[in-house]
């Protein structure tokens, strides 16, 4: 029997103690509109529709659990030139993985784990927050309008005439420094032969 699409999402955090063992636990989320409200307000978007998140809770061995679902979204966000509204359409598999055995890493410096999708398995497992945190990552990070155009931005002090283009790149510098030490060095060379021509030169003797 198919799940009941759950309008209110975290209703539907899922007690872990009272899942199945043998099967595979179904899970349906379709947010109604004030939840759409919440989320977008929550995640700076202009417009959320169609947000679904349907899978299924799979037993892994006897004390750990896996999600696999589908998310589907559309999402208004302002684009960054323009502020524009850019619609965008995400649909993408989630797979996260809760381990009864999961160790968080101590520490000053902490690594960003290899495998993001692994974390401490509790009391319960929340498809919604999960749904949450894909529907985040998911965003576009810098959503443009197909007419927008970047201009190039260039800051200096008053009075003084900006970079352009060719004497902000990196080795500018250096081809300048390379055409001034060329300079000096022809300078020097001719200043040398011209004084080894002028040694060279036989003195004049006069008659006594």
């Amino acid at each position: 029997m198919p799940p009941t699409p759950s309008s209110s999402p975290h209703s539907a955090a899922l007690r872990v103690a009272t899942l199945s063992q043998s099967a595979p636990t179904a899970f349906s989320l379709r947010p109604d509109s004030a939840a759409l409200g919440e989320i977008a307000q929550a995640l700076a978007l202009t417009g959320l529709r169609k947000l679904s998140f349907a899978g299924q809770l799979h037993p892994v061995g006897t004390r750990d659990w896996q999600l696999r679902a589908r998310l589907g979204a559309t999402v208004t966000q302002l684009c960054g030139v323009t502020l524009a509204p850019v619609v965008t359409r995400l649909d993408l598999d989630v797979t996260r993985t809760f381990l009864h055995d999961y160790t968080e890493v101590e520490g000053d410096e902490i690594e960003m784990p290899e495998d993001d999708s692994v974390e401490a398995l509790g009391a319960f497992i929340d498809p919604a927050a999960v749904m949450e945190e894909e529907l985040a990552l998911a965003l576009p990070a810098y959503p443009r309008a197909p007419s927008a155009r970047a201009e190039p931005v260039r800051v200096t002090e008053p009075g003084k005439k900006p970079m352009s283009d060719a004497e902000a790149r990196p080795f500018a510098g250096l081809a300048a420094l390379r055409d001034q030490i060329a300079a000096d060095r022809s300078v020097e060379k001719g200043t040398a032969e011209e004084k080894g021509t002028a040694e060279a030169k036989p003195e004049k003797k006069t008659d006594s």
